[in-house]
This record gives C-alpha cells, sequence and structure tokens, in this order.
C-alpha cells in the first residue's frame, strides 16, 4: 500500500483549528480501503516558535520538509509580530525555498453558498487564477534608508525574469487547454508600468503561439475587478503577477460566497520539491479558538493535494462531500451565514466519506 508523507504546518491563528480537521478528512479517506495511507508529520512552526526562538521557522527547516510528499499549511500571521516577519519567516520562505512557482486558486459557487452576484449562477463564476507566486511584486528586492530622517527613503522593486514569466505562461495556458472552455484572459498593468509588464505582455503574446487552440485575451488589472463583477462568465483561467493575483483571488473568493471556503495550492510544477496546500482565509485571530472558523477552504486545498498526489478518484470522492456539506444550510458556519461550528462541518464530511 502506498503510503503519502504529508507534512502539517497549522501555523496561526485558525490554522491550529482547520488543518487538523484536513488531516481528519484524509485520515477519514485512507480508512476507506483505497489502497493508500497517510504518515503525517507535524511542525510547530509560527508566531508561537517565533517567541520561543526568534524565528518562524528552523534554519533547517526545508530540509525537514524536502523528503515530503505535499505539504499541508494553515495560516502565517499574527497580530503582535510585524507581518513581513511571519510572511517572509514561514509561507513565502517555504514558497520560494521550494520555488512553488505556481500559485493556483481555484474559485466557484459551491451548491447551497449565496454569492453576492445576484444574477450569477453557479456556471457563470467558474473560473482558475494562476498567481506567478516566485518573483515580481514579492521579490523582496529593495531596501530603506536614512530612517528616522526627513530624507528617509524605502523602496521596493518589481522583478520579472524572462525565464520565470515564459513558464508562468506556459502553465496557465496549458492548465487553460485542460478545461472545456479553453480560455484564458492575461492580466497586465503596462500602460502605467511600462517595463516590466511590457515584457510580461510580448511573452504572453510569444507563448500564446504554442497553444493555437486556446483562446486568449489581455485585460488590464483595473478593469478585471468590474469584469469579475460585472461580466463573471467571461472568464475561465486567468493568469496575473504575484500582486495583482493575490488582489484578484480575494475578491473571487468573495464573489463565491466567503474567503473561508476558499483553496489555494503552491506548487512546483516540475516536482522536484514537494507542493504546498492551503486555504486562503488568514490567521483570522478574531475568531480564533471558538469553533468558528470554516474549515471548507482546507478540505478543497487537501482536494488540490490529492490531484497532485495522482489520486483523482479521492479527491472527487472529497469533492463530492465538500458539496453535500455546503448545499445544508444547517452545515453553514458563521462566515455563511449558519452557526455550524468546525467540529461539526469536520465530522459531517468525515461521515460521507466513511458511507
Amino acid at each position: 500500500m502506498k503510503i503519502y508523507k504529508i507534512a502539517t504546518i497549522p501555523g496561526d491563528g485558525i490554522g491550529k483549528e482547520v488543518v487538523p480537521a484536513g488531516q481528519q478528512v484524509l485520515e477519514a479517506l485512507a480508512a476507506g480501503s483505497r489502497g493508500f495511507g497517510f504518515a503525517f508529520q507535524n511542525f510547530d512552526w509560527g508566531g508561537d516558535f517565533y517567541r520561543a526562538h526568534g524565528v518562524m521557522m528552523p534554519a533547517d527547516g526545508l530540509d525537514a520538509l524536502r523528503p515530503m510528499d505535499a505539504i499541508l499549511f494553515g495560516s502565517a500571521g499574527d497580530p503582535h509580530i510585524p507581518d513581513h516577519i511571519t510572511l517572509w519567516g514561514l509561507r513565502l520562505k517555504i514558497c520560494q525555498g521550494f520555488d512553488q512557482y505556481a500559485n493556483v486558486r481555484p474559485t466557484r459557487i459551491l451548491p447551497g453558498i449565496d454569492g453576492p452576484l445576484k444574477r450569477c449562477g453557479p456556471k457563470d463564476l467558474d473560473w482558475v487564477i494562476v498567481r506567478e507566486n516566485s518573483e515580481g511584486e514579492y521579490s523582496g528586492v529593495g531596501g530603506r534608508v536614512h530612517q528616522g530622517h526627513p530624507i528617509e527613503a524605502a523602496t521596493d522593486v518589481s522583478i520579472m525574469t524572462r525565464a520565470g514569466v515564459e513558464r508562468i505562461m506556459r502553465y496557465a495556458f496549458k492548465l487553460a487547454q485542460s478545461r472545456p472552455r479553453k480560455l484564458l484572459t492575461v492580466v497586465t498593468k503596462s500602460n502605467a508600468q511600462r517595463h516590466a509588464m511590457v515584457m510580461w505582455d510580448e511573452i504572453a503574446v510569444q507563448i500564446s503561439k504554442e497553444f493555437p487552440d486556446v483562446t486568449w485575451d489581455k485585460e488590464l488589472v483595473d478593469a478585471c475587478t468590474a469584469r469579475m463583477v460585472n461580466r463573471p462568465a467571461t472568464l475561465d483561467t486567468i493568469v496575473a503577477t504575484n500582486l495583482h493575483a493575490d488582489i484578484l483571488s480575494d475578491l473571487a473568493a468573495a464573489l463565491a460566497g466567503s474567503l473561508g471556503i476558499a483553496p489555494t495550492g503552491n506548487i512546483d510544477p516540475e516536482r522536484r520539491y514537494p507542493s504546498m496546500f492551503e486555504p486562503i482565509h488568514g490567521s483570522a485571530f478574531d475568531i480564533m479558538g471558538q469553533g468558528l472558523a470554516n474549515p471548507v477552504g482546507t478540505f478543497w486545498s487537501v482536494v488540490m493535494l490529492l490531484e497532485h498526489l495522482g489520486e483523482a478518484a479521492a479527491a472527487q470522492q472529497v469533492m463530492a462531500a465538500i458539496e453535500r456539506v455546503t448545499a445544508d444550510p444547517t452545515l453553514h458556519t458563521r462566515d455563511l451565514g449558519g452557526r455550524a461550528t468546525t467540529a461539526q462541518v469536520t465530522q459531517a464530511v468525515c461521515r460521507l466519506l466513511a458511507d
């Protein structure tokens, strides 16, 4: 029997509640004699680790993760620690250290969830956002000088390389090609950012020639926000830079009903390193420890994890269980207007997997 090695990193806030819930779902799945199992190793990295050791994760943390088949991550963020420390010290350290250059975020309206776009049906909002995850606006290049003085200055430099843009464009075109509509929107801001974003546009044109069966268009990022609201059915697969896709994917999750249901995968398409899967909702310290966290985003991330491992049938079973649970209003958590707890939703999904 195949045993997959899964690293669990709950991180901060409600990550400590939803990641164990995700592990329960995987354990319930494996208990059904499906020919595979899981060996979990938990890593207590995050804000508490920082308070004890001065770093978000150990210096040799990547070496500990390297043998894993996949990583299930919760969240990074602590109100008592500056955001740039929590992000760069944990999540981005893993993403960049393992060159997980494709951040993939599916979005659709699940059964039973009332999205804010009243004229939008489930078939009108079925997107995948591909986020360049290794460079761009989050390259970490820049600095500060003359701190504390009137002449203080700070820079953050967006770095885009031809190799980095080519590989994310090629990944996005391939993903669009695999979907029924074969439709891709390339998000840009080349009207104002006239160097790197112009190169981004030029490379999109070049890569598009490799995929003549994919219909594609270009949209300025500000116009894309309006298009997502006013004409959602015209979008399918979307590719954007690190910052642009970060913002657009949160808008997409809100339009689908809640950030609590949205998943993401940080993918190394070449499979040199383990890929990492996580909900996008963040640490949400305001509801931490109250049993209010929606675990659906984590469960959908588990679906992506299973797909990445090649367990497509198991992934479909988990997705079907998620959809049956969201279709029941009595199992909606507070973010969806209900009163169900994290544990109740988790138990419901596990029961369905056990049937």
